[in-house]
């Protein structure tokens, strides 16, 4: 069902618009493997194109969910039907009342992703935790040019339940150098242009693979890795946009134009 959905979105966007592909990377990866996808977040038009590049290159992507989302009416019935993995959360308060339950969402959530060991999977993770915006990257007094700070600690909560499962980490760029500033309108309406697509391939080493939330220099570590990645991902961009930068809020603009 994914997949057909995919395909579709990929035929439909070629007949509506003139779009030029620029891909590369990727060349090795496998449909049988097991992945950890990353990802820069500018549009909801990332998640069409993600499917859209992937569909025949690696496992069908899915997406970590919150454990509430399985009681939504609707929504929670189709992730369980497209087994999309679900995890469990313990906040910060409620683990200072009930000191006993740390770790234990962690194990939770690798117990909902065992029948995972023996069907390649493909996880994805928007590492700044939501899109792009000029105001978001004032507020959050972002170093970047084009990126939002990494947030460390979806990628390491999943690292942390199927670690040992991923063949590699894929970092994946994606830009829309002529319609940077209302991608998923101009998507809709038959105007996207070019869609550049950079695909890396990163080992599961010792630098992401650790104890993130009790071992200090581990994390210190993994801090690292990731920002280092950031920035190389920041400087790819700047190279596609020619170093300019966006003067609109996309994600407020994308709204009033939907």
């Amino acid at each position: 069902m994914m997949w057909a959905w995919a395909t579709v979105n990929q035929k439909l966007l070629n007949l509506t618009s003139d779009v030029e592909w620029d891909i590369q990377g990727g060349e090795n990866l496998r449909k049988d493997g097991w992945y950890l996808l990353i990802c820069n977040h500018l549009s909801w038009t990332d998640i069409v194109v993600i499917f859209s590049v992937f569909r025949n290159r690696i496992p069908m992507a899915k997406f970590f969910l919150k454990q509430q989302l399985l009681y939504v009416p609707f929504l929670g019935m189709a992730c369980w039907a497209v087994d999309m993995p679900f995890m469990k959360r313990y906040s910060r308060q409620y683990l200072l009342k009930h000191p006993e339950k740390r770790g234990s969402d962690l194990d939770t959530t690798r117990k909902s992703c065992e029948r995972f060991r023996h069907t390649p999977t493909t996880v994805v993770n928007f590492v700044e935790g939501t899109r792009f915006t000029d105001e978001k990257k004032q507020q959050t007094r972002s170093p970047y040019n084009n990126l939002l700070p990494p947030k460390t600690g979806g990628i390491a909560y999943t690292l942390g339940a199927m670690g040992d499962q991923f063949d590699a980490i894929i970092n994946v760029t994606v830009a829309y150098p002529d319609n940077r500033h209302l991608p998923f309108r101009d998507l809709l309406s038959g105007k996207m242009k070019k869609i550049v697509v950079r695909i890396d391939t990163l080992p599961v080493d010792e630098n992401v693979k650790g104890d993130y939330f009790n071992d200090k220099v581990f994390k210190r570590r993994f801090h690292q890795w990731l920002n280092d990645v950031w920035e190389a991902k920041d400087s790819r961009l700047d190279g596609i946009y020619g170093h300019t930068q966006p003067d609109v809020d996309i994600v407020e603009r994308e709204k009033t134009a939907v």
